[in-house]
């Protein structure tokens, strides 16, 4: 088949990017993988095992008879100015996650794409769909394709949209026409390294994934470690750190996917208002979006953070509300946030708290954010 066609194809369906690789297993990259495995540094993914290593950098593993991989780049990248009130408390949302879920946007246009080859050959064409999900290595595909290199934060970099990208691969028995990878990289450049304010880029092209905010916000279930909380700041879901500092992405170009516009309210959420929700309206908020990963009490969770790190006074009533009715890991997240502001009413709330029938994890966060508390007079030094 012509690989002009395929291109076309690809980009005519919505695509910003499309390249092609061959077939052939990602050595370099399931050696990368091992190495991260064996450094403990992916030790919270108990899915994410040797087996997986192998079947993931193994495109014939994945479809019989593969003998290319198609890669797709999108951009998310959407202009505008978020909406700001000064009188209220926000939060802040990964760029990916301001619009619709992209693993079914872009799992849709791909279904499309091979049907439409299918047709256009008349004839049955094997292949098998990737987006970001599955035993499939994504950025290995788009870095030897020629869809972009690898950033020392490990994201994909594109020429013309920057880091901004969502990934996509089809496997296909198809023989097509290879791209050559790009011969760019990062320089001398470690700005994301430096900014990454938990550290989690613990060396170039190395994740610490116990300590991204991504990760903690999102992937993580259950108590957040204290020592990270006051590095998360008032992110909610994700974080875009070592992606906004990249200069490449200065002058990334815009995308063009309707369903990944922002979604009104989402880039900068009112956080208060969270914590009030119950599950049928957050059900209905983030319809098809991607913060319906993290669940209710996840995004409650982190909320509670953000507000502690915030330190205003007005989250004091919200936060009493949750540690006084909600589920241990909410609880210990709230008195955690009520020790961060301080102050009298924060004081008296915690105190009351530690005299109620609390499980002990719940009533050793209370101790601590006490102790944590520097006067109680009204006032936060």
């Amino acid at each position: 088949m012509n690989t002009k066609i395929v291109k076309k194809l690809g980009m005519d369906i919505g695509f910003d990017i499309v390249k092609i690789t061959n077939a052939d297993s990602f050595l370099e990259d399931e050696k990368a993988a091992l190495k991260r495995f064996n450094d403990g540094y992916i030790n919270d993914y108990p899915w994410y095992d040797k087996d997986r290593i192998k079947l993931m950098n193994r495109p014939t593993l994945l479809l019989e008879g593969a003998k290319s991989v198609i890669s797709f780049g999108a951009s998310y990248l959407n202009p505008g100015t978020p909406d700001y009130d000064p009188n209220k408390l926000h939060g802040k949302i990964a760029k990916y996650a301001l619009g619709d879920d992209y693993h079914k946007v872009l799992k849709e246009r791909l279904k499309s794409f091979c049907t439409q080859i299918s047709e256009y050959l008349g004839q049955d064409v094997k292949t098998r769909i990737f987006v970001d999900d599955g035993p499939m290595n994504d950025r290995a595909a788009a870095r030897r394709s020629g869809l972009g290199w690898v950033g020392k934060n490990t994201n994909i970099i594109t020429e013309n949209y920057g880091s901004w990208v969502l990934l996509g691969q089809v496997i296909t028995d198809l023989e097509l026409d290879t791209d050559e990878p790009l011969k760019k990289n990062c320089g001398n450049c470690v700005r994301c390294i430096d900014d990454c304010p938990t550290g989690a880029i613990v060396a170039p092209y190395v994740i610490d994934n116990s300590k991204c905010i991504s990760y903690l916000t999102i992937e993580l279930k259950g108590i957040i470690p204290r020592d990270m909380r006051p590095l998360l700041g008032d992110w909610i879901f994700g974080c875009d750190i070592c992606q906004d500092v990249c200069p490449v992405n200065r002058k990334a170009k815009i995308g063009t996917i309707r369903e990944f516009e922002k979604r009104k309210g989402f880039e900068l959420t009112e956080l208060l208002p969270v914590l009030d929700m119950d599950q049928d309206t957050f059900s209905k908020v983030y319809k098809n979006s991607p913060i319906k990963r993290t669940k209710l009490s996840g995004l409650k969770r982190n909320v509670c953070v953000a507000l502690g790190n915030i330190g205003d006074v007005r989250a004091v009533e919200p936060l009493s509300k949750i540690l006084k009715k909600s589920d241990p890991v909410l609880k210990i997240h709230a008195a955690w946030a009520l020790g961060r502001i301080g102050g009298m009413s924060a004081y008296k709330i915690l105190l009351e708290e530690l005299d109620k029938d609390n499980p002990m994890e719940v009533k050793d966060e209370i101790k601590y954010s006490l102790a944590d508390l520097q006067t109680v007079n009204g006032k936060r030094n």
